[in-house]
């Protein structure tokens, strides 16, 4: 499903002095898996999420996504990936604070050209799915942590993405509230998706099926 192939990225700051953010990366993960990649603060987390979700451009690569290279596509065609196969849910919700839950959903299936009909269906289902059915007409001021990101994650499964990519999506959650979120991960599991849980929580990662760990800018085997 996904797989990088030394994974390098660095930085030029003077003539004589470069900085490696990563370093000969590489990672394989297989389709309907949930993983969690671990790691601590200042070990290039950033830099290798917008990698895998083709915003940045690595100093040396190969990247394959369903077994097709994708670091060499022109722009236009790694705008697609991210609208149709891999799903980026933020750590802060990025939620747009004047449109209420249902049109948060509804957003991204009218950038993909769906009649708004049938965009007001499928999220108002996604809705009902992480149980929000009584919060459509409410804005992100009227919801909880817990409840903005079910609307980040309903937004995500939408549009039907192959991978759903999240950023220590549990952080500002209490212990019961990300709980739950991490038993929805794992019926979206179930559903034939890929997950892939970015966190720097040993507990959280535990919750996984299989946890891949980053120290001093190299995978640990």
């Amino acid at each position: 499903m996904l797989k990088l192939i030394d994974i390098t990225k660095s930085y030029n700051l003077w003539k004589a002095w470069k900085i490696d953010i990563l370093k000969w990366i590489n990672l394989e993960i297989k389709s309907w898996e949930f993983v969690s990649i671990i790691w601590p603060s200042w070990s290039g987390k950033s830099t290798l999420m917008n990698i895998i979700w083709l915003l940045d451009v690595p100093t040396s690569w190969q990247y394959f996504l369903s077994w097709e290279r994708v670091d060499n596509l022109k722009d236009s065609k790694t705008t697609t990936i991210r609208a149709k196969k891999i799903w980026f849910i933020f750590q802060n919700y990025s939620l747009l604070a004047r449109m209420s839950a249902l049109e948060q959903v509804m957003l991204p299936l009218e950038y993909l050209w769906y009649k708004s009909s049938e965009a007001k269906k499928i999220a108002t289902s996604y809705l009902d799915k992480v149980w929000l059915w009584d919060k459509l007409k409410n804005k992100p001021n009227e919801l909880s942590g817990g409840q903005s990101q079910r609307v980040a994650i309903a937004r995500a499964l939408a549009v039907n993405p192959d991978i759903i990519l999240a950023d220590e999506p549990t952080w500002a959650l209490d212990s019961k509230t990300w709980e739950e979120i991490l038993n929805l991960f794992k019926e979206i599991n179930l559903e034939w998706k890929t997950i892939i849980l970015i966190t720097h929580d040993q507990n959280i990662a535990l919750k996984t099926n299989r946890i891949i760990k980053i120290k001093d800018w190299l995978i640990e085997n």
